[in-house]
């Protein structure tokens, strides 16, 4: 039995950027898109973007929307349920004739995840104009560098930065996510508002010392990697368990090489994703952290590099958008719910090119990045009722948006 056209893989869902699942995925949503009312097109970066013009041709656009990627074996809600609800605001209005004094534009973004590629967020980076050319370098797991996925795609890799936005064609950026978290949940609501997002270092540290046969060699004579990244694994516990300002620690990628049974590994490398609702805070981890590993490098006789990946900083969501939105959720009959987000999302990064607001949906147990995520079809109704009075709301605060950059 094949994988199913949505994934990489057969039983689960790996949606990965520029891989044949995504333009599945992509051409899918572009039906749906213009059965909704929209004109549909891909970007430069990868990205696809439905428009539903306003009263007036080419008015500045809100932007509704999120990434469409996923992680390996990860939930179906990830990111594409705001994509969705996007199509649904603008099915709405089509239906009834509207217009608004702006456009509204519903992007799916290819790359938010990074479940391919090193860094994330490529492309709304991209579209935000703060991409560098440089990211066109890395490589995946199997060796294919960026551009090379970009060109196999049908994408030219040199117009990646063409798909940046000019001032004025964005006005605001909303996105609705699952809240990928359990406070929702135990507060019975169904949505919250977020306030701001988290802050964000990924870096890859590698441990070298020397291979050899795991039966001939003394253990007093080793110079083995595996036991100081395990080391400094439990380093990254104990200093991010200690923090304050939600710092959190993960390693989610660990790899020996040359990775076989009866082999001592000549090096191993992991990922290190470290995050903080206050960038210091995260930053004095990332540097606590860090000197323990050089100092279990040296301890042991090992060579260690420590390389930053990406640097995401805290990003604060627009306080008149925020209350905006707190107003539609209040419409609806729920109680609005300020609460930061832990997670990186795609709005972090937009928040470069526009001001952005960002809506929580509630998720089962706070699962997510997992086969076992789930929402309601209650609580996805009240967020199209609430995103739907945003825009509303949004209208008649400005009904002529400006044509500057936020």
């Amino acid at each position: 039995m094949g994988a199913p056209p949505y994934s990489e893989a057969d039983g689960m869902l790996v949606r990965r950027f520029l891989t044949t699942a995504h333009d599945e995925a992509l051409k899918t949503l572009a039906f749906w898109m213009e059965e909704a009312g929209m004109s549909a097109r891909r970007d430069h970066a990868g990205n696809l973007v439905g428009r539903y013009e306003g009263a007036t041709p080419n008015a500045p656009a809100l932007l509704i929307g999120s990434h469409i990627d996923s992680v390996r074996n990860g939930g179906r809600y990830d990111g594409a349920l705001g994509v969705m609800l996007g199509i649904d605001v603008v099915e709405a209005l089509s239906a009834a004739g509207r217009r608004l004094p702006f456009a509204v534009e519903v992007i799916a973004f290819g790359d938010e995840e990074g479940s391919r590629f090193p860094a994330s967020m490529t492309c709304s980076r991209a579209v935000a104009g703060t991409v560098s050319p440089s990211v066109l370098e890395m490589t995946d797991g199997d060796g294919v560098a960026l551009a090379e996925a970009f060109a196999a795609f049908g994408l030219d890799p040199t117009r990646l930065e063409k798909a940046a936005r000019k001032p004025g064609e964005v006005f605001a950026f909303l996105e609705a996510h699952i809240e990928q978290g359990p406070v929702l949940e135990a507060e019975d609501l169904a949505l919250g508002v977020v306030t701001a997002i988290a802050a964000q270092k990924r870096l890859m540290v590698r441990f070298t010392g020397m291979a050899g046969h795991a039966g001939t060699t003394p253990m007093n004579l080793r110079k083995d990697p595996g036991p100081a990244a395990a080391e400094a694994i439990l380093a990254l516990e104990r200093i991010c368990a200690g923090g304050e300002d939600g710092l959190v620690g993960t390693v989610g990628r660990i790899t020996a090489l040359p990775g076989a049974f009866n082999v001592i590994p000549g090096a191993v490398e992991y990922s290190m994703d470290v995050r903080a609702e206050v960038a210091t805070t995260r930053d004095a981890a990332v540097q606590a952290i860090t000197a323990e590993i050089e100092a279990i490098a040296a301890r042991r006789g090992l060579e260690v590099s420590v390389a930053l990946m990406q640097d995401l900083a805290a990003s604060p969501c627009d306080p008149g958008l925020t209350a905006l939105l707190e107003d539609a959720v209040a419409a609806t009959g729920q109680a609005p719910r300020r609460l930061p987000s832990g997670a990186g999302h795609d709005a972090m990064v937009i928040a470069d090119l526009c001001p952005t607001a960002m809506l929580f949906i509630r998720c089962e147990g706070g699962i997510s990045h997992n086969p076992r995520e789930a929402v309601t079809e209650a609580d996805c109704a009240l967020a199209a009722e609430t995103m739907l009075g945003f825009v509303d709301r949004l209208a008649a605060r400005n009904p002529r948006p400006s044509t500057s950059s936020g």
